[in-house]
């Protein structure tokens, strides 16, 4: 259980992340995982990431579910269902410590390599974006830059690939988490941690869907993947750290 002030800190970064993803649409899960290090234990960072971005893009999708697009939501759960089988047995093989360093390097990856390339067209795309979201975030934690990109091949207007953004990594990080649960991880012993998160981020959510509208988008792919690329190599280095101590 965090302590007070790493409490507030946690709530504090799930409310910022979350709006920023309710406004632009991508980046406030990368970026709130890469927060995470040194206010909890290693360990247990990857699960409850995934039950707190799971309430946050909840949030976020029924803020503004009238451009919910449910000829997604097929797809990307039978990707999603299948990548979780995958993924869970790899989970398996390494240690929870271990996790967020692996995170990193895999954020490293999907943010600068073009990975979009190598995935199909139309609904198998989105299978496909459902078995890799699902199935390296076990592992990963955070992969969301990826289908913002496969999702602008099917629709470029900007609420439409916020919402349904939202859509796929709901389903993504619901699945995580219920796979995680049964894998053995004790979620109730971080309840408090999780429920404060979650009021945070519902609350960004919904803050940052009413500014939508009136903040621009210049730039942000530069300075996210910057940000990003700082924070994720805190989260290895703080995982070699911690496993020479």
């Amino acid at each position: 259980m965090a302590n007070v002030a790493d409490l507030m800190i946690l709530a504090l970064a799930g409310f910022t992340t979350s709006l920023m993803t309710a406004v632009v649409g991508l980046g406030g899960g990368v970026v709130l995982m890469l927060l995470m290090p040194g206010l909890m234990p290693l360990a247990v960072i990857i699960p409850i990431h995934a039950v707190v971005q799971f309430i946050s893009n909840f949030a976020r999708v029924g803020f503004a579910f009238r451009h919910a697009d449910l000829t997604l939501l097929l797809p990307l759960t039978l990707g999603s269902l299948l990548g979780a089988a995958i993924g869970s047995p790899a989970v398996d093989l390494v240690s929870f410590a271990v996790l967020p360093g692996v995170a990193g390097v895999m954020i490293l990856l999907v943010v600068w390599l073009p990975l979009d390339r190598f995935l199909p067209q139309g609904g198998a795309a989105l299978f496909a974006l459902g078995l890799y979201q699902t199935g390296l975030g076990m592992v990963a934690g955070a992969t969301g830059p990826l289908g913002a990109v496969v999702l602008n091949r099917i629709n470029t207007e900007r609420e439409w690939l916020v919402v349904n953004t939202g859509v796929y990594m709901t389903i993504n990080h619901g699945i995580r988490a219920v796979a995680f649960g049964l894998l053995g991880f004790a979620f109730n012993a971080w309840w408090l941690t999780i429920t404060v998160m979650s009021l945070a981020v519902i609350i960004g959510s919904w803050l940052g869907t009413r500014l939508r509208q009136s903040v621009p988008q210049t730039n942000f792919e530069a300075v996210f993947k910057w940000i990003v690329t700082v924070l994720a190599l805190r989260m290895v280095i703080l995982t070699v750290l911690e496993m020479k101590a």
